[in-house]
């Protein structure tokens, strides 16, 4: 063994040593939270090669770039003067099976230069197939057939093979659709997500030589987050793993929590299985959070049947225990999360080490008003938000347009954006006239008067397809340093800057906003180049093409934010209080965390109470929120949400009632005390025009009359007699009391 490959067994647990140093036959590892698992997989990278096998061997699979790029620069750092880390292909399932598609485009039957379509055009592409079946979106949603192909595709089944395994009425149609909506991304010269998975996993099946170029090249695989692989991604991994065997898988059934986009938790479970002869050390000493939060986590996910048993320990000791709190309603229950906040501040976190977290994102909106009244900086965390902004939308619509003239969706989303006289009705003609004629409909728009619309549709047509013509003519010829140029000319030309001050002229500072987001698309595009051609100039994106045209580097910046994800949009040097789901919140932590919304319906969602299986993901969703927490963690629900503008009663989450009696518990919907004795006095008039003797409302539990009013430190207290729930003591500032007498 060599010297540097001894210093990276230093410092590491005996179970973390073991799974870095496990070689011959598969390995699973499964590692719970905060259990280092990054640091078993970048330092068992680096073992590998210190113990003498190619960078260019290693091949390690994620989720998500804000993963693998953290996965890339550890590496680089435990490799520093001892190997070349440029060499590993560190990246995402989508990223990877990009590069392989592309790279193996005719044997994958798949244009060398496709687009990745982004859900919204996906959807839009779904719509159009849905009509071109001949039905109607009214019984088929595009989101709901999605879904559906999705899973189709997800089990490698092709439009026939689907077709054939449908038993009723309903199936085969989603079988025409899913036949349809092929060939409209055929005819667009596209990709949807699920392609990036299914295809790179029939290629393998299929191609024996592809597939032996492929194993030859990587004889040395890594998965993180195993627990979330669908069967595509499980393929993908069986058939580049199955004769070397040579493969480390790091994950936890416990935080398996996206079954509702198609991960399959059997990959994980049934992993002897698939490889008989594999290796499992478990990880269950967690070194991010204080013993409390541990046990109580603990206590809740060993409800679950579907898991696979590790003891989970706090190697960091005693601290605060977990605090549930339940709440008058949801105002109350911000207010509570805000004197947390705010608690914790004067304790010395600062702001970027606190996150809120609910199931919903409908949640937020009572949360950031009372953040905002508080002066808490605060970022909400929304997924991909710059790109989803319309304006953002339209121009990399027109810039998928210079990429590939032949994308006939971001040309039907584009073609009156701004207005110019080319409405749905010429289009539908020209459309039309191109598909009879079986012509690109780029070509259909030089010759609009083929297709019989008017002069001025005609016009509008040519110019808008000379145009898209000269920008992929500029994009071709120019050096890839120029690509912020050519898509500051897009805006430009195009006509967006002009439209959004225009529309927005009644508000001057939104269409300066909207203009600001076309110029932040520019910058945004020329970082890109600026950072790829010097992660070139050192050798950083072996293997991957390089830049070269303006076209070369337009097509890479396109697939860079076609595949943006939740947690890729958190911002860890942002200091403000993060507010963000459940879902998104996996494989982050902070010093305190905030878990709101802890209701039946909510969390378990209500989608999930009938299914034992998706009532233990529900359960799993709650395991992995709470050991995000290091080193406070409050729990909250609220006894009345209001729901489409009406107070709903809610009835509190099971798992709280599943938590250890250690969880400290508040409730501040009850009484002060049972006989009156809780020091509340009853003077007359209190500032606000609330005095004793009042009758009246409250949302939740009815009508009352106020026996007492009594200041409590920064709030007033009152105490209401209720005719239907008795005597409750309730704070002034959030009961949303009315006055009816």
């Amino acid at each position: 063994m060599s010297s540097h490959a001894h210093s990276l067994l230093e410092r590491l647990t005996e179970p973390q040593r073991q799974a870095v140093e496990h070689r011959g036959t598969p390995l699973l590892v499964l590692a719970g939270p905060g259990s280092g698992k990054t640091r078993v997989i970048t330092h068992r990278i680096a073992y590998l090669v210190a113990c003498g096998e190619s960078p260019s061997s290693v091949l390690a699979l994620t989720f998500t770039n804000k993963a693998a790029g953290e996965m890339r620069r550890r590496v680089q750092e435990l490799m520093s003067g001892h190997g070349d880390a440029s060499r590993i292909v560190a990246g995402t399932f989508h990223a990877f099976g990009a590069r392989v598609l592309r790279r193996y485009a005719e044997q994958a039957d798949v244009p060398s230069d496709f687009t990745v379509l982004d859900t919204d055009d996906q959807a839009k592409a779904c719509k159009q197939a849905i009509s071109e079946a001949g039905e109607g979106s009214d019984r088929f949603t595009p989101n709901a057939v999605l879904s559906e192909i999705g899973g189709f595709k997800d089990q490698l089944l092709s439009p026939d093979a689907a077709a054939a395994q449908s038993r009723d009425w309903r199936a085969r149609t989603i079988a025409r659709i899913f036949a349809a909506y092929e060939k409209v991304l055929a005819r667009s010269k596209a990709l949807d997500f699920d392609d990036l998975l299914c295809r790179t996993a029939r290629l393998l099946r299929e191609h024996e030589e592809v597939r032996e170029l492929l194993r030859g090249r990587f004889r040395n695989m890594l998965v993180d987050e195993y627990q979330d692989t669908n069967h595509a991604q499980f393929c993908m991994v069986h058939e580049l793993a199955r004769e070397h065997r040579r493969l480390c898988v790091v994950g936890d059934p416990d935080q398996s929590i996206y079954g509702w986009r198609g991960a399959d938790l059997r990959n994980i479970l049934q992993f002897e299985q698939s490889f008989p002869d594999a290796t499992v050390i478990p990880l269950g000493e967690n070194f991010r959070s204080v013993r409390p939060i541990v046990d109580a986590a603990s206590t809740l996910i060993q409800r679950n049947r579907q898991r696979r048993h590790k003891e989970l320990r706090s190697m960091r000791g005693e601290g605060d225990a977990p605090i549930y709190v339940r709440c008058v309603d949801e105002r109350s229950e911000a207010l509570r999360v805000v004197r947390e906040l705010e608690a914790g501040r004067e304790r010395g976190v600062p702001w970027k080490g606190m996150a809120v977290l609910y199931r919903m994102n409908s949640m937020s909106r009572v949360l950031e008003e009372a953040l905002r009244r508080a002066d808490i900086p605060h970022q909400v965390v929304r997924g991909t938000a710059f790109y989803d902004r319309r304006e953002v939308r339209d121009l990399v619509a027109y810039l998928r347009l210079a990429a590939n003239p032949q994308d006939e969706l971001a040309l039907g989303r584009v073609a009156n954006v701004p207005a110019r006289g080319l409405g749905d009705t010429s289009l539908s003609r020209i459309e039309l006239h191109a598909a009879k004629r079986g012509m690109p409909l780029i070509e259909a728009l030089r010759m609009p008067e083929e297709a019989g619309v008017t002069a001025r549709a005609a016009n509008a047509a040519r110019k808008l397809a000379e145009l898209v013509l000269a920008w992929r003519r500029e994009a071709e010829g120019s050096p890839a340093e120029a690509l912020g140029e050519l898509v500051g000319r897009i805006a430009r030309e195009s006509g967006l800057e002009a439209h959004y001050l225009q529309e927005d002229r009644e508000n001057a500072d939104e269409g300066e906003s909207r203009v600001e987001n076309l110029a932040q698309v520019v910058s945004a595009s020329s970082e890109f180049v600026s950072e790829r051609l010097a992660q070139e100039a050192v050798g950083e994106e072996e293997g991957v093409p390089p830049l070269r045209t303006g076209l070369d580097a337009l097509r890479a910046y396109l697939e860079r934010i076609a595949l943006v994800a939740d947690s890729d949009a958190f911002d860890p040097e942002n200091g403000a209080v993060t507010l963000m789901t459940l879902h998104a919140a996996k494989g982050l932590e902070f010093p305190l965390v905030c878990m709101v919304g802890l209701e039946q319906g909510s969390l378990p969602h209500a989608r999930s109470m009938d299914t034992p299986g998706d009532l233990e993901e529900e359960r799993r969703l709650c395991f992995v929120g709470m050991t995000r927490a290091e080193d406070r963690l409050l729990l909250t629900s609220a006894a009345s949400r209001t729901m489409r503008g009406q107070p709903m009663a809610t009835i509190e989450s099971m798992f709280v009632r599943e938590l250890p009696d250690e969880v400290v518990r508040e409730d501040t919907t009850e009484d002060y005390g049972d006989d009156g004795s809780d020091g509340i006095d009853a003077p007359a008039p209190r500032p606000g025009g609330l005095r004793v003797g009042m009758r009246v409302r409250h949302p939740l539990f009815g009508v009352g009359t106020i026996e007492a009013v009594s200041p409590r430190g920064g709030s007033t207290a009152l105490r209401v007699a209720f005719a239907a729930v008795g005597r409750k003591t309730l704070i002034q500032e959030f009961a949303r009391l009315q006055v009816i007498g």
